[in-house]
């Protein structure tokens, strides 16, 4: 299968630069576009914890590398993709 995309990180034009993340796939609905969630750890003073924190970044996702949803991947960023798009997913981990 020949990628014919413009914006995969690997055969297109969206050179990966920047913010490189690791995250879940929590939606695949979307044409060409996945929701990862990453999570990361804060430390507040106040109560000596660490608080867990989740953000859900929209990612666009190429016909040659298609995540699903439960997969482990790597995104990176790149140029202003959509209006909310400015990452692209570089890898499937597992």
């Amino acid at each position: 299968m020949e990628c014919t995309d413009k914006r995969c990180p690997i055969h297109g034009e969206a050179s990966p630069r920047g913010i490189q993340l690791t995250g879940r796939v929590v939606s695949d609905k979307a044409k060409k576009t996945v929701i990862v969630e990453t999570e990361s750890a804060s430390y507040m003073y106040k109560y000596e914890r660490f608080l867990r924190k989740r953000s859900r970044i929209p990612a666009h996702n190429p016909d040659c590398i298609g995540a699903k949803t439960g997969n482990l991947v790597n995104i990176a960023e790149s140029r202003r993709l959509s209006k909310t798009k400015t990452f692209v997913v570089t890898g499937i981990v597992k």
